[in-house]
């Protein structure tokens, strides 16, 4: 097994786009917990649900963004793929630091059971920038095909295994 296999992920199977799915669950749950506690559906339950879900969020993103900066460096310089990459990672960026502020500018509104409006735009605010971050990061995946092997005949069982097989290792050093 390859070390780099840690960070990158096996061939075909990589680490970044999980962690990411990940966080923008916990987050897409923090914008319904808020929208829920602002329109008055939830009592305290949606401002504790919104806070505990941007803290998880942050905690997954720390790992997808680091996850997704070495795949990042490993793009080269200049090209298609690196714009729209880096532009995702922008995003990305802006994204977290939103919902860090939002977190932090929060924290009173967790205790106390009830989202100010404050916290609800910022949460907003947060969610449009996700949705423009995960659309850059699927068009580097659907678009640009990074880290696709494109192996249609690979068998069911080797394409689920997490050990690579020959031709996955092949298909990655073409791609």
């Amino acid at each position: 097994m390859k070390l780099s296999y840690l960070w990158h992920g096996p061939p075909g199977h990589p680490i970044h786009p999980p962690l990411t799915d990940a966080a923008i669950g916990m987050y897409t749950f923090a914008a319904l917990a808020a929208f829920t506690d602002v329109t008055g559906i939830s009592e305290e339950s949606g401002a504790y649900g919104w806070w505990l879900a941007l803290v998880f969020g942050l905690v997954i993103s720390a790992l997808a963004a680091l996850t997704g900066l070495v795949d990042w460096a490993a793009i080269e310089r200049g090209t298609p793929l690196w714009r729209t990459a880096t532009s995702h990672m922008v995003a990305m960026l802006a994204t977290t630091a939103v919902f860090l502020l939002t977190a932090v500018l929060g924290h009173d509104d967790f205790q106390h059971g009830d989202l100010t409006a404050g916290s609800f735009v910022l949460t907003a605010i947060g969610f449009g920038l996700l949705t423009l971050g995960g659309w850059l990061g699927g068009a580097i995946v659907f678009e640009h095909g990074m880290r696709v092997l494109s192996l249609t005949d690979q068998p069911a069982r080797d394409a689920a295994s997490p050990r690579p097989t020959p031709e996955e290792r092949d298909a990655e050093q073409v791609t």
